[in-house]
Order: structure tokens, then sequence, then C-alpha cells
């Protein structure tokens, strides 16, 4: 950077000396709206959540240029110091974009319907619809796909009868019950869900898994260890209901389940049998005594055999010279030809 560049950069910046922050000119009043605000309320302007920020947007009503310029104003500060910046969620454009957050309000409603309606018992429709039941909820709330792929177990949490969701980016989306009734299906969803991780905690494989989706028993839910908090929360499920902990669903995989379920066109998922617990496919072989004289018989038979085949040797070599002898007068009749 040449010295003429360094003085205009320094011209161009203002200092925040309370937090010593270097921030645009241009975004100079709007920040400082937010950083005063932030005092008033005990919460950090920087690095600030994504909640504290639509909290802001709704406590300071204005024209959408001017929210946005706000939002712009507050990005740029946390970019600037290496900070993500919290304008750049869902939670955030809602309150940019009504007729964008009445829209999405009337596709979360149509998702969610379709949630409560996936089959939560059968073997593997069961375990099919749990996991695509959370996957439409999560859907619902506008978070992006890439976001729903990177959720972890540990992510989600039930306050009271509240479904809390935290992303990468640390945006909290909570899914509240409704008023009315005082219900929540996405906290009932997420505990169906839930409630297989931790039966393959303690159950491995699928062979309990298929008995536990026809005939469900109750299952005691201990806190995650360090290695369950970390494991996808959503992960593949191939027909035969085998789903590998470690490996999460792809935004693809995720696009295109959540617009299969919104069209009616989801693959039908085949119901397999389910032997009964009873049953085992273990065959037991009968027993058998062998008399004393067994493997004293059978090391006789393997000598005499020995004796009998000690001959052989000579009697192919004896072949091999015969057949050499007809290839060499075959070979003779026809050079004559």
């Amino acid at each position: 950077m040449t010295s003429t560049d360094a003085s205009w950069r320094r011209h161009d910046l203002v200092q925040d000396a309370d937090r010593g922050l270097w921030l645009p000119a241009r975004y100079r009043h709007d920040w400082a709206l937010f950083a005063d605000w932030c005092a008033a309320v005990d919460r950090p302007p920087i690095p600030a959540s994504p909640d504290t920020l639509a909290l802001f947007l709704g406590e300071h009503p204005a024209a959408d240029a001017t929210q946005r310029r706000r939002l712009s104003a507050i990005n740029a500060v946390h970019t600037d110091h290496g900070y993500p910046a919290p304008g750049r969620t869902e939670t955030v454009r809602r309150h940019l974009d009504a007729t964008r957050a009445q829209r999405l309000d009337r596709l979360g409603c149509l998702l969610v319907q379709r949630a409560v309606e996936l089959p939560t018992t059968g073997w593997p429709s069961g375990l099919f619809g749990r996991r695509d039941a959370l996957l439409l909820v999560l859907a619902a709330t506008g978070m992006t796909f890439v976001d729903i792929t990177r959720l972890r177990r540990r992510d989600l949490r039930l306050d009271g009868n509240t479904l809390v969701a935290t992303t990468r980016a640390g945006e909290r989306v909570r899914l509240v019950p409704y008023p009315e009734t005082g219900g929540n299906p996405a906290a009932t969803i997420y505990r169906r869900w839930a409630e297989i991780q931790t039966f393959l905690d303690q159950y491995p494989g699928t062979h309990l898994l298929r008995h536990h989706l026809t005939e469900p028993t109750e299952i005691i839910t201990d806190p995650l260890d360090a290695e369950q908090a970390r494991q996808p929360l959503l992960c593949p499920i191939d027909r035969w209901g085998h789903l590998p902990h470690a490996q999460p669903m792809t935004p693809q995989s995720v696009s295109t389940l959540v617009r299969a379920h919104l069209s009616g066109r989801v693959p039908a998922r085949r119901a397999l049998p389910v032997p009964s617990k009873d049953d085992t496919d273990t065959c037991l072989e009968p027993e058998i005594d062998l008399d004393p004289g067994y493997y004293d018989r059978g090391i006789a038979a393997r000598r005499r055999n020995h004796e009998t085949l000690e001959d052989l040797t000579d009697v192919f070599d004896e072949l091999e010279a015969r057949a050499d002898a007809l290839l060499e007068d075959l070979m003779g009749v026809l050079e004559e030809l």
C-alpha cells in the first residue's frame, strides 16, 4: 500500500474509542445507534448474535432501505474485525422482508402438516417417517439446507415444550407451542427421532430396532457423551433401514426430500417382514458321538490310498509319451500332403 493509499484509508475510517474499533465513516451513525442500544440492554455489540441483531431491528422500526443500511453497517464492522456477519441469517431476513416472511410462514405450516402425517411405526416406514418429519420441521423454520445438514445432535434441545435449534453460525431458532392448545408437534417429532438415536446408542444395528418400531418400548435417555454429541443430527438411510451415525445427509438429498414431500411424490417405502423375537436363525447341530477307532481307521485309509496311487506318476508319464508320439505322426502326415 502506498503512502497516498494509507492516508486515504485513515481519512475514510473513524474510531469507536469505547471499543477500540475502526470503521468506515459512512457507517458511523448506524453503528453508534446499534452500539448504544447494546450497552443499554447489556449485550455485546461485537460479536453480536443474530438474536441480538433481530431484536435491535424489531425495536427500531424504519423503512426497508434504512434497515438494510443499518444491517450493512453492522455486518461490515463484524467482517472487518474477523467476526461472522450476524445479519446473514433467516431471523434477520424475515425482519427485513415482510412479504418473504409471510410466504415462508405459509410454506412452514404446510411442511409441519406433512411432517405430522408421516408414519412413526412400522419397518422401515417408521424409521424414514421419523427422520423425514424432523427434516421437514427444520425446513419449516426457513433454515437453509446446508445449515440443516450441519446440525449435530447437541444442537437441538428441549426447553420445556419449546424446541431450540442452534445453527453453526450461532443463530437460535425456537419452535414454540401453539398458544391455543399448548401442543408443539415439533417437540414431539424431535423426541421420536432422538429416541431412535438413543436406541441405537444402546443397541447398535437394525435387528432390534425393527422390533422397537413395530412394538415400541420405553427408552431411558441418558445425557449425550462427547462422541454422541458430535454425531450428525440427520443421516442417510438405505432401503434396508441401515443408517451410519457418523455420515450426515447432503444438502442435495435434503432439498430433494423436501420437494418430494411438498409435491406428494415421496418414494413408497415397501414394508419388510419382521420375524418374531422368538425366531432364531441359529441352527443347532445334532451331537455326534465318535467311536474310539474313528481316527485309527481314517489314518489307515489314507495310508492305503497313498500306496495305491503311488504308481500314478509312471502312468501319467507313459500317457504323455504316447501323446507326443501321436502328435509327431500327425505332423508328418500333414507335411506329406
